[in-house]
């Protein structure tokens, strides 16, 4: 991998997507993946949206990662200009606590699809892993880095549950 150019791409639809989609880069970075963040709005500045989205495969990225509530359209549109693969995460919030934003970003029209992870923080954090898990396909490195997150999970709640039965 080239450590300069990002592979991963997250963008979000506003500075109030920060918070969540810093769980995404906080993965990218435990995995050591170049990744840039920007923020654009599919509504707000689509010209712009549509720019970054076109340019991005160009400039190195080979997946990215789209964050947005409410209407949520940024994931689709990012989608329509790229054949890179787009991972949306729909944000809480809003009337309906980000259920609209993940129905928004789920119910693509067939030909142009869009990941859809969980809404929030998890979602953005499973988005990242996701991107992990398509980049290790030709990364070796990222492969084995992969098995021993899983192996570090699975030791992390081991831990817990010694901790736990302790206490009783």
């Amino acid at each position: 991998m080239n450590a300069d150019a990002p592979l991963v791409l997250i963008i979000m639809g506003s500075d109030s997507d920060l918070s969540v989609m810093q769980e995404a880069a906080e993965i990218l970075k435990k995995f050591t993946v170049p990744y840039e963040m920007r923020i654009s709005s599919a509504h707000r500045s689509p010209t712009r949206t549509s720019a970054i989205a076109s340019d991005a495969a160009d400039r190195g990225v080979k997946i990215i990662i789209a964050g947005a509530g409410m209407a949520a359209h940024l994931a689709g549109v990012v989608a329509s200009k790229t054949i890179l693969p787009v991972i949306g995460v729909p944000m809480p919030g809003g009337a309906l606590n980000g259920v609209d934003a993940l129905y928004s970003t789920v119910q693509m029209p067939a030909g142009i699809p869009v990941a859809t992870m969980a809404i929030g923080k998890a979602g953005a954090k499973n988005a990242a892993l996701f991107a992990v898990h398509i980049l290790a396909l030709s990364e070796p490195a990222l492969s084995d880095a992969l098995k021993a997150y899983r192996v570090e999970m699975d030791s992390m709640l081991e831990n817990i549950d010694l901790e736990l039965q302790a206490r009783q």
